[in-house]
């Protein structure tokens, strides 16, 4: 009876179960599904990581290669965040060109590495104007529940933090670049941004990390990034019903909590890697 009605009236159906400050799958109005952070998980990548958020399930791999730095910035080099939602994630999505979801967690990785100063590009560029860094940060969906950002988010960061870089120098004589492989080093990661998503119900109820469902049935949708400074690094609200002052500062306190409960998580799932 609970299915049939929830297939006819999926609005009327959770708006039962918000009465109770609760949600249809059990989790409180500001909890978030079980977090799980694995590094090093491609061992033919620079870096990886592979992030689970409930169901929703992102790949990060991270593959380094060398190339010119751009004309305008000679003394920089690249990151370049690239997100594939692909049939294989959901049924929603079609195979062939990125969708505008896919392009728009792209943009918005990329924004947030910029906003947020996590690393230096500075610190990518080999020699002057001939030689830098490229950072191909892929980001592959496995398994879509809702929350992509979230999910996104987090896996780039774990995996820039895996990252390890062979020295490299150019031979002054014949200019040509040499790569050491037996000297690797990490990045030098400044900030460790999080990001945190909520739902707006009717105007009224804030769910936090929505599922897939929840996401289609909000009356609203909202973004927020932060560091470890508290600091507020980038905020996206694709549209929807306004949100008061009030209520964004919620979500505001909500997303540094939320900060400090993942960067323990990630704490842990370093540490791990480096006592193997």
């Amino acid at each position: 009876m609970a299915a049939g009605f929830k297939t006819v009236e999926p609005l009327e159906y959770y708006r039962r179960f918000l009465k109770e400050a609760c949600r249809p799958d059990g989790r409180e109005l500001t909890e978030f599904r079980t977090t799980t952070i694995n590094v090093g998980s491609i061992t033919t990548a620079d870096g990886s990581a592979l992030v689970k958020l409930g169901n929703c399930t992102v790949l990060c791999g991270v593959k380094a290669e060398l190339a010119a730095p751009p004309a305008d910035s000679p003394d920089k080099g690249y990151v370049v965040p690239n997100v594939d939602l692909t049939p294989l994630c959901s049924s929603q999505f079609r195979p062939g060109p990125p969708g505008e979801e896919a392009q728009v967690a792209s943009q918005f990785m990329a924004d947030v590495i910029d906003n947020s100063q996590m690393l230096l590009k500075e610190d990518l560029c080999i020699a002057h104007g001939k030689l830098a860094w490229v950072l191909y940060c892929d980001l592959i969906c496995l398994d879509y529940d809702g929350n992509l950002l979230d999910t996104c988010m987090c896996a780039l960061v774990a995996a820039l933090q895996n990252v390890r870089l062979p020295s490299v120098k150019i031979n002054e004589e014949t200019g040509l670049a040499e790569v050491n492989l037996k000297t690797k080093c990490a990045l030098k990661i400044l900030k460790h941004p999080v990001a945190t998503s909520f739902a707006l119900f009717d105007d009224t109820s804030l769910l936090v990390d929505p599922t897939g469902e929840e996401e289609s049935l909000a009356s609203g949708l909202l973004t927020v990034v932060t560091d470890e400074d508290e600091r507020l690094c980038a905020t996206r609200k694709p549209g929807g019903s306004a949100l008061s002052a009030e209520k964004l500062q919620e979500c505001i306190s909500r997303a540094i909590t939320r900060h400090k409960e993942v960067t323990n998580l990630l704490q842990e799932a370093l540490a791990s890697v480096k006592s193997e």
